[in-house]
């Protein structure tokens, strides 16, 4: 009995840690793993990180006040035991720790250089933009507001009032709360922009801004010369801003489009293609190409005279887009008018110019054509369209082109025969470029599709949605090569055998 009792005895005692391992917790035995004493590294501890910065400081400052606020909050066991039976008594406030009467410490958010809060913002600003997070970091303290007012983060600035379906504020609140936000960034931000983006602000921005014609051209006469891209939705006052481009007052302009947005213009545009040409001259060779887009609109080009004297032309115009879901009033005439000086054109998209033929492309002068768009998308069968010229088109451009769309035009089997033969008839034995070939809605054959797709190893996209002429179950969009190379193997077993 009495070697049992000292065998308890001896494993009672061996259980029992010593008195330095009861104050040293897991929470302190992790913080001196990460930054050891005398190491030159402090910690920063938050509710969801941990921080280890180089430079004095104390290490375990925030552990050891948290240990001092729960010894002051949780009694010991027995005094817990004993105010159970007995009324408690007011307990005299403990001693403070030496290293706890340093003053108020200013939080780990204040200990954070300057560059590392700039990183940290610059992602929540790529990620969501400066708004509204960088108008409630300043609020922090005194450092987030020194990193929230940095010009590096307020470069793009997208202002839009919530998406339907979310729980917002009343109309009226979110609509104060906005031009709050607007009015904020004019006398504050406005100087830091390169970007302002307002969505869906039909009712908001007019209040703010007072946007007029007259004001707008206002500030192209006193930006314009440092303007390179503008965007423009046609209204009545596109006119009066149109007038001071032909002005000149832009002279360095790279990118201009003009577009009718959601909202289809039945008003046509007269807009007269030599004066575009002397208002927004030629640029000097550069990173930068011109871009000319009109969208969508009932653009009516405006002669200068009852004698149309050729303009300078865009000599460096890499894209032109004329693209509209109706019939327009571009012509041949009219095309070449306009590019008649671009030879380096890479991108020519006239879908819905129905008025344009084979045989007026054949006369522009650019030579490496990259992607060339003449689909006709929702027209009135009513037009007559051209049944023959397409090989007028690929024997030019062959060898460069990389998308073709000739959706709904009314070329004929023979014709088209031609015209995608000369994909497999480029001289030195290298294979044509073409990628993208939209063929929906044409009378081509079974024989044509299977040789150009041969032809052209690197088609990723055809489609031959509502070929007439193609056999049933082959009528559809074909994306990826695998998709391609299935419908090539279907098209050779459907052709007849040579006799």
């Amino acid at each position: 009995m009495a070697s049992s009792a000292a065998r308890r005895a001896r494993r009672r005692v061996r259980g029992v840690p010593p008195a330095g391992a009861r104050a040293r917790s897991a929470e302190n035995w992790w913080w001196d793993r990460l930054a050891p004493s005398g190491s030159g590294y402090h910690l920063l501890q938050a509710d969801s990180m941990l921080l280890v910065l180089p430079g004095p400081g104390p290490a375990r400052a925030r552990a050891q006040r948290r240990a001092a606020r729960r010894a002051q909050r949780l009694p010991p066991p027995g005094a817990r035991a004993a105010a159970a039976k007995a009324k408690p008594r007011p307990a005299p406030a403990p001693a403070p720790a030496p290293e706890l009467q340093q003053g108020p410490d200013p939080g780990w958010g204040d200990r954070i250089p300057l560059e590392i809060l700039l990183q940290i913002f610059g992602l929540l600003v790529a990620a969501d933009g400066p708004m509204p997070f960088l108008g409630r970091a300043a609020r922090v303290c005194r450092r987030w507001h020194d990193a929230a007012s940095q010009p590096a983060l307020w470069h793009t600035v997208t202002l839009s009032p919530p998406l339907t379906g979310r729980p917002t504020l009343g109309g009226a609140k979110a609509e104060k709360k906005l031009l709050a936000s607007l009015e904020w960034l004019m006398p504050n931000r406005f100087s830091q922009l390169q970007r302002l983006t307002l969505i869906h602000w039909k009712s908001q921005v007019y209040p703010v801004l007072k946007v007029e014609s007259t004001a707008v051209v206002s500030f192209l006469e006193e930006a314009g010369p440092r303007m390179r891209k503008l965007w423009l939705t046609y209204s009545s006052q596109t006119t009066a801003i149109l007038g001071a481009l032909l002005g000149s007052c832009c002279p360095q302009l790279q990118v201009l489009e003009v577009s009718t947005g959601i909202n289809r213009n039945s008003t046509p545009l007269q807009l007269p293609v030599e004066a575009l040409q002397k208002g927004c001259p030629q640029l000097q060779p550069g990173p930068c190409s011109q871009v000319l887009r009109l969208l969508n609109l009932m653009w009516l080009p405006k002669p200068s005279g009852r004698v149309v004297t050729p303009g300078p032309g865009f000599p460096s115009l890499e894209e032109l887009c004329l693209a509209s879901s109706t019939c327009n009033f571009v012509s041949n005439e009219v095309l070449g008018r306009l590019l008649h000086g671009s030879p380096n054109l890479r991108l020519l998209d006239l879908r819905g110019c129905a008025r344009i033929t084979p045989a007026g492309l054949h006369d522009l002068p650019c030579q490496e054509l990259e992607q060339l768009h003449l689909g006709l998308y929702g027209m009135l069968d009513r037009l007559t369209l051209a049944k023959e010229g397409s090989p007028l088109l690929t024997q030019k451009w062959c060898h460069t082109l990389r998308e073709l769309d000739l959706s709904g035009q009314g070329f004929s089997e023979k014709d088209l025969d031609q015209a995608l033969a000369a994909f497999s008839g480029i001289p030195g034995g290298s294979h044509p470029a073409l990628c993208s070939l939209n063929l929906r809605g044409t009378r081509v054959t079974a024989s044509s599709v299977s040789s150009v797709i041969s032809s052209c190893p690197g088609l990723l996209y055809l489609n031959l949605e509502s070929c007439r002429c193609l056999p049933r179950g082959l009528k559809r969009a074909y994306r990826g090569p695998e998709e391609v190379q299935w419908c090539l193997e279907q098209l050779l077993t459907s052709l007849p055998s040579p006799s």
